[in-house]
């Protein structure tokens, strides 16, 4: 019966990413902590169900020229040897109790802040616009992803909504579909290379990844269908807020 249920819960937030674009690792970790699942198998086995499916929106944008290449490679420079040095830190503990702490601890900051960015994220664009070239850009992405392969690895949320910021304000004359295709390119390796870290570590539940993987994919793509039907700017505020709620929770209580 649980695993009908976790199907469920794939479903549910594979429709809330199709429709809202709100990152799936800050809205299924949280889920999967509601089930009781503790923080290292929750983000463990998020890291690896996030990886494998947006494997398949990578290479939908890859055909149709939406990726940039030279940012996700200089982004991805930077991220991924900060998830292995990350996984690795995590591996010198000698049980996933010793550092669960940190993962709530971090867990709630990257809630807060993913909030923060979905509910200013406007604001945030218009005021922080400093319209580089992509040739200036390339130390200022590399730094943003040292930072984001720590926190992904250590959360799995961030990729997907922070990275999008990231280079919503970076590059701002960038099309919106070329910001997702590439911020896409960049997700998938990172947490695949994050997820298969914490799988090693024994951190990935595959009966509850079989379980989301068939509840969301569907989902996903029924979701992207119907978004532009759904009232966006009344979704994505209340998803802020119940993001913003269970950050505070995992910091402070």
């Amino acid at each position: 019966m649980d695993f009908i249920w976790y199907i469920v819960a794939g479903a549910a937030v594979g429709l809330a990413v199709g429709i809202t674009g709100v990152g799936g690792g800050s809205l299924m970790t949280p889920l999967l902590l509601l089930f009781g699942f503790p923080p290292h198998i929750a983000i463990g086995t998020d890291l690896m169900y996030a990886g494998i499916a947006k494997s398949t929106g990578v290479v939908m944008h890859a055909k149709r020229g939406n990726v940039n290449w030279k940012i996700v490679f200089a982004m991805a420079a930077g991220s991924i040897p900060a998830s292995l040095v990350t996984v690795w830190a995590l591996s010198q503990f000698h049980k996933p109790d010793h550092y669960q702490e940190i993962l709530t601890g971090t867990l709630g900051v990257m809630l807060i802040v993913t909030a923060i960015v979905i509910l200013f994220r406007n604001k945030l664009i218009k005021n922080l616009n400093v319209n580089i070239r992509e040739d200036q850009g390339t130390k200022i992405i590399f730094f943003s992803g040292l930072i984001l392969g720590v926190f992904v690895t250590l959360t799995s949320v961030g990729a997907g909504a922070l990275g999008t910021a990231i280079m919503m304000i970076l590059f701002p004359i960038m099309r919106a579909k070329n910001i997702v295709g590439t911020d896409l390119a960049h997700a998938v390796p990172l947490t695949l290379v994050a997820g298969t870290g914490h799988l090693f570590l024994g951190n990935v539940d595959y009966t509850l990844l079989a379980a989301l993987l068939i509840g969301s994919i569907p989902t996903i793509y029924i979701g992207t269908r119907i978004a532009s039907h759904v009232p966006n700017h009344i979704l994505q505020p209340v998803l802020a807020t119940a993001l913003l709620a269970f950050g505070i929770k995992y910091l402070f209580f």
